[in-house]
């Protein structure tokens, strides 16, 4: 008798060991948390490097000491086996002190595209200043992708911690921005990119004053925040989105939801975590129980490609079915993470 086929995962991981391992680049330590962007017939994975020498802090105060992160470049052909390209952005350069968690992105404004990079913007711990988001434009030239220095800016209200920001495109050609004031995911809508580098105090104060209108997913019962992933990706049925949970027990989870390309607001969101940490390098490392979504890329069979932060020490990678989960999404989806529904976003 012809057994039932087993059905294949929503998510697969692309094998049993990072595609970057913690310690493989001369120099640095953890590599974790990447960007990622197909250019030009190649994967990118932009990732997090942590130099050599930090090391566990004894008393109270960070997790690490002497814990100072440039963002480098890694190349694949398949998307399995990469390979170190460059240093993108070194700490002490451009005046951001320490580079976190980038992501990168395509952004059209008035008619051009824009490839932007954002990235929690790190101050040194004994200034007291939170962290920000800090935003480039990136240019590609002679097979390398280069800071566009002059575009630097810091994004957001000014002296509060922020973090965790993609930024898209809605159906009407504005852009939008989530980012994260803790521990809650915000959406911020702005006329075009020059809107969204010249907002200042006034624009700020005026989200911050209204910003449970502007809150778009909470984390789940018991739970301690979220935060964007990856940018959302373009569906039929709306714009997905990958996005991080730090659980009641302090485990990173990958989760999903399904925004409305008309607002960013959220349509449905997923109860339940699509991958959580489970294999070794995933449940053990700096930080113990962390899978961090940052990246994906739509494959030309139509499943997603996401590359996410391991333990904070390396770089996993796992192929998505979309059609499954947008399909859990508009079946199983919910609102219960939604606090507002069809509040004014501007």
């Amino acid at each position: 008798m012809r057994r039932p086929p087993v059905p294949t995962p929503l998510v697969q991981r692309l094998g049993s060991a990072p595609i970057v391992r913690s310690g493989s680049l001369p120099g640095y330590g953890a590599l974790f948390n990447a960007g990622l962007l197909h250019h030009d017939g190649r994967f990118h994975l932009f990732a997090r490097a942590v130099r050599d020498g930090y090391r566990p802090n004894p008393g109270s105060g960070p997790r690490f000491l002497d814990y100072i992160s440039d963002l480098v470049v890694f190349v694949s052909d398949d998307g399995h086996s990469y390979e170190f390209g460059y240093v993108l952005a070194s700490a002490g350069a451009n005046g951001v002190h320490c580079y976190e968690d980038p992501r990168v992105q395509w952004v059209t404004s008035n008619g051009d595209r824009h490839l932007v990079m954002t990235y929690t913007n790190l101050p040194p711990s004994d200034t007291g200043l939170p962290w920000r988001i800090g935003a480039h434009h990136l240019d590609f030239d002679d097979g390398r992708f280069v800071l566009d220095d002059a575009s630097g800016t810091l994004l957001g209200p000014d002296g509060v911690e922020n973090k965790d920001a993609v930024i898209f495109n809605l159906a009407d050609g504005r852009v939008a921005m989530i980012h994260r004031v803790h521990p809650n995911m915000q959406v911020a809508v702005f006329d075009d990119l020059d809107h969204l580098w010249a907002a200042d105090a006034r624009y700020w104060d005026a989200h911050l004053a209204d910003i449970d209108d502007h809150t778009i997913i909470t984390p789940s019962a018991g739970a301690l925040g979220v935060g964007a992933g990856a940018p959302p990706v373009e569906t039929p049925h709306g714009l997905l989105l990958l996005f991080h949970e730090r659980n009641r027990h302090g485990v990173y989870t990958m989760n999903a939801a399904l925004l409305d390309p008309a607002t960013g607001r959220v349509d449905a969101v997923l109860d339940e975590p699509i991958l959580v940490p489970d294999l070794d390098w995933e449940r053990n490392g700096d930080v113990d129980d962390v899978v961090f979504v940052q990246g994906v890329h739509r494959l030309d069979d139509g499943a997603l490609y996401a590359v996410y932060g391991a333990a904070d020490s390396h770089v996993g990678a796992a192929t998505i079915s979309t059609g499954r989960l947008v399909e859990q999404l508009l079946n199983g989806g919910g609102h219960g993470r939604t606090p507002v529904v069809g509040a004014s976003l501007v």
